[in-house]
């Protein structure tokens, strides 16, 4: 990032240091030939020189010289920097040179931008052209001159901040953005909302904890894949964040329950009756989370309507059971690859009633007709249903949906060896709103099961059977009647 000179620019560096030297310092990156202006670190945690910069950028990412994007040099053109054979590429902090110095180029520059057209453009204009830049390319906007800092790094241009890259230093980089957003409003950035550092995996509690503390405001927090955070950040999180509403935690393995408080013999109630107002929350590929830890999040947030917990191997029907007493607004819920959970479960999911709407089971093997069928019976308004790889659903489970559920718009049964022609009948007869079907590797199905569905459902969209014995001719009848439909095959006689 660029500096923030109080020297030089008055009330714009007030009481603050250097961005870009703090920026710099905080991100590794091996050691190359760089250009002028070009500050490069040496070593995993070294800090790094650089020269005062009259306003602040985020770090470019170099990963080796054949990039797209090369970063940009502080007179404008495109600067390359090849990385050491023995080390991995990291990062590359951009920065100008002192004020004064390289007149003559300056005066260059001066003259080459002196009718250039951006220059006529209104505040306005140029904040509304900000507004739809990413963070790193915002921060760099920030570097080119008085106005375009003051401009960049408007209030109303930081209600999201995201940052990307496997390499990137997130924890530093988080304490110096919050930092410098908290200058007109000491230790809290109010305009902050969201922050979405996905893939970030240097991002560490330490990182979390200066989110909580300085964004009271927060209402979305996206960390997937950022395996280092742990339960401890995530109670700092929602603790401070009253308003969070959207919470994305996929891959952070070390997560194993979200609650208001750290004792252990206190999670399973909401303290002094706290609630946490999350309503969208993703856990997919949370390995260590169990049923104990599910019931935790269920008791403290009530207001969940999207729940995903794809992969997390460890849970079982009775899980599901508290999930449906506290959380009774869930509208989407995501089981996929939960192989011990079956029926039963299910059975405890259709307490839920009309409020599901979506409904992903697949390849939970011990799922079979019985649980469809609860399903089916108190949840009449499903709109969504993954049953892939259900090798204990047949045509009777199918038959009960299809009557129960004629809202249905999109079907995924694929890998279901009993379901046959009989039950895309019933299918194609009672839900003839259906766009999106599935039926890839179902063995039993010929084509006068998708004669059926193609002639009763005309909206139908979406078509799978790939690796399904069906012919030719039962494919061109399908695209016949559905003009509109993709058909997904593996049948080389069909074009």
């Amino acid at each position: 990032m660029g500096a923030n000179n109080g020297k030089q620019y008055g009330s714009e560096g007030k009481g603050s240091s250097s961005i870009s030297s703090d920026i710099s310092s905080s991100t590794d990156h091996t050691p190359t030939k760089a250009p002028k202006n070009v500050a490069t670190s040496e070593g995993l945690d070294s800090s790094t020189r650089t020269l005062s910069t009259p306003s602040p950028g985020l770090i470019l990412p170099s990963k080796s010289t054949s990039l797209s994007s090369p970063a940009l040099s502080s007179n404008g053109h495109d600067t390359n920097s090849s990385s050491s054979s023995s080390a991995r590429a990291e990062t590359v902090a951009v920065v100008h040179s002192q004020p004064g110095t390289h007149t003559h180029t300056r005066s260059r520059q001066s003259k080459s931008h002196h009718h250039a057209l951006v220059d006529l453009l209104p505040d306005h204009a140029l904040l509304q052209i900000f507004s739809h830049l990413p963070t790193n390319q915002l921060c760099r906007c920030a570097r080119v001159c008085r106005r375009w800092y003051n401009l960049a790094w408007d209030p109303r241009l930081w209600g999201t901040v995201r940052l990307t890259g496997e390499l990137l230093h997130a924890d530093r980089a988080i304490r110096v953005l919050t930092h410098r957003l908290c200058q007109d409003t000491p230790n809290v950035c109010l305009t902050l909302e969201t922050v979405v550092v996905s893939g970030c995996k240097r991002l560490t509690d330490r990182g979390l904890h200066v989110v909580a503390q300085c964004c009271p405001e927060l209402r979305r927090l996206e960390v997937a894949g950022c395996y280092n955070i742990s339960n401890e950040a995530v109670f700092e999180v929602v603790s401070r964040c009253p308003s969070l509403e959207h919470l994305n935690l996929s891959g952070c393995s070390k997560v194993t329950c979200i609650s208001l408080t750290q004792e252990a013999s206190l999670q399973l109630s909401p303290l002094h009756g706290q609630q946490i107002s999350i309503h969208y929350l993703d856990m997919t590929d949370c390995f260590s989370l169990e049923d104990e830890g599910l019931r935790t999040i269920a008791s403290h947030c009530p207001r969940l309507t999207h729940l995903y917990l794809r992969r997390c191997i460890r849970l079982t029907d009775e899980a599901l059971r508290q999930l449906a007493l506290h959380c009774p607004s869930i509208r989407e819920l995501s089981l996929s690859d939960c192989r011990l959970v079956g029926d039963f479960g299910l059975r405890e999911v259709a307490r839920l009633e009309g409020c599901l709407r979506y409904l992903s089971v697949a390849h939970c093997t011990r799922i079979t007709d019985v649980g469809v069928r609860y399903v089916a019976r108190y949840c009449p308004r499903l709109r969504y249903l993954n049953a892939r790889g259900c090798e204990g659903l047949t045509d009777h489970g199918l038959s009960h949906l299809a009557r129960s559920c004629p809202r249905l718009k999109s079907l995924d049964v694929g890998k279901c060896p009993l379901v046959s022609d009989g039950g895309l009948e019933q299918l194609a007869m009672y839900c003839q709103g259906l766009r999106r079907v599935s039926l890839r590797a179902c063995e039993s199905l010929t084509g006068r099961g998708l004669k059926a569905l193609a002639a009763n459902c005309c909206e139908l969209q979406l078509l799978n059977v790939q690796d399904c014995e069906v012919s030719p001719e039962a494919l061109r009848f399908v695209r016949r009647h559905c003009r509109r439909c993709v058909i997904e095959h593996t049948n080389p006689a069909f074009y």
